[in-house]
C-alpha cells in the first residue's frame, strides 16, 4: 500500500465514521439521555435518503430546486414529524419497561417500511449529488478523491461542534443533561421536562433524517438500509458512553477505521472486528469511552 492509496482508505475512514456519528447521535440523544430503547432510528436514517429521492424534484417545482433547498425542507419536516412521534407515541414510554420499548418500536419499523414501500416502492434508486459538489481532488499521480465526500465530513464536523456548544455552552444544554439525570428534581423548578424530552426527541430524528439524506447520493436508495445502520449505532452508544455526545464521536471514528481497513487487511474478518473491538473497550472500560454530561 503506498502513500496516496493509505491517505485515501484515511479519508474513507474518516468520512464513514463521520456519518455513523451523524447517525448515532440522534440516537444518543433518545437513548443515552431519554432512557428509549429506539429500534426506530435506523428507519429515520432510512426515511432522510427516501426524502433526498422524493423531495428533490418537488423543492424543483415549488421553490425552484437546490440541493440546500431539498435539505433544509427535509430536516424541518423531519423535526416536525419528531415531535409529532413523541406526543402520539414516546412520551408513554419513559416509565415502561424496555420489553414495551422494543416491541413499540420494532412496530413503527414495519409501519415505516410498509409506508415506504406504498410510497416508492421497492426498487432502487440513485440520488444525484449537487454539480458543484460533483468533482473529484487529485491525490498523486492516479489517484483521485470525490468532493462530496470531503462534504459530507465537513457536515459532519460543524454538526459535531454546533451539538458539543448545545450541551455544554448553552442554557437548553444544562437543562437537557439536568433532565436526563433527574426528570422529577428539574419538573420542581418549574422546566416543562414533556417538552424539553419532545425537543431532544426531534432534534435526534431530524439529525438521522440528515444523515440520511446526505449520505443517498453515495450510498443508493434501498430498502432495509437503515438495518445494519441501526446495529452500528447501538454498539457506537455502547462504546461512546451511555449519553455522551463525545463518546458517540470518539466511537464512530474507531469504528470508521477499524471496519475500513479491516476490509481491506482482513476482508474475511471484518464483519467482526467492530464487535471484538467493543468487546475489548467494555473489557477495559465496562461503562464506554465517556460518562454522560
Amino acid at each position: 500500500m503506498d502513500l496516496s492509496v493509505f491517505l485515501i482508505q484515511c479519508l474513507n475512514a474518516l468520512q464513514y465514521g463521520l456519518l455513523l456519528f451523524l447517525v448515532a447521535s440522534g440516537l444518543t440523544l433518545i437513548f443515552g439521555i431519554m432512557g428509549v430503547i429506539n429500534l426506530a432510528h435506523g428507519s429515520f436514517y432510512m426515511i432522510g435518503a427516501y426524502m433526498a429521492f422524493a423531495l428533490a424534484p418537488i423543492v424543483a417545482a415549488t421553490l425552484g430546486g437546490g440541493f440546500f433547498a431539498t435539505l433544509l425542507v427535509g430536516v424541518v419536516l423531519a423535526v416536525l414529524l419528531g415531535y409529532v412521534l413523541e406526543w402520539a407515541f414516546f412520551s408513554f414510554l419513559y416509565e415502561r419497561e424496555h420489553l414495551q420499548q422494543v416491541l413499540m418500536t420494532y412496530g413503527l419499523i414495519l409501519v415505516f417500511e410498509e409506508l415506504r414501500s406504498l410510497l416508492v416502492g421497492d426498487e432502487v434508486h440513485g440520488v444525484q449529488a449537487p454539480d458543484f459538489l460533483a468533482g473529484t481532488l487529485p491525490l498523486g499521480d492516479l489517484m483521485t478523491y470525490p468532493v462530496y465526500r470531503l462534504f459530507i465530513s465537513g457536515v459532519c464536523l460543524v454538526l459535531a461542534l454546533g451539538m458539543y456548544l448545545v450541551f455544554t455552552r448553552t442554557r437548553l444544554g444544562m437543562m437537557i443533561r439536568a433532565g436526563s439525570t433527574n426528570r422529577e428534581m428539574v419538573q420542581s423548578l418549574g422546566i416543562d421536562i414533556k417538552f424539553l424530552y419532545r425537543v431532544v426527541f426531534a432534534a435526534g430524528l431530524g439529525v438521522a433524517v440528515l444523515a440520511g439524506m446526505v449520505a443517498a447520493p453515495v450510498s443508493s436508495v434501498y430498502p432495509g438500509m437503515g438495518d445494519s445502520v441501526l446495529i452500528i449505532c447501538f454498539v457506537i452508544v455502547v462504546i461512546g458512553g451511555i449519553g455522551s455526545i463525545r463518546g458517540a464521536l470518539l466511537a464512530a471514528l474507531l469504528i470508521g477505521f477499524v471496519d475500513t481497513f479491516g476490509k481491506v487487511f482482513l476482508p474475511q474478518a471484518a464483519g467482526v472486528l467492530i464487535y471484538i473491538l467493543m468487546a475489548l473497550i467494555l473489557l477495559w472500560k465496562p461503562d464506554g469511552l465517556f460518562k454522560a454530561g
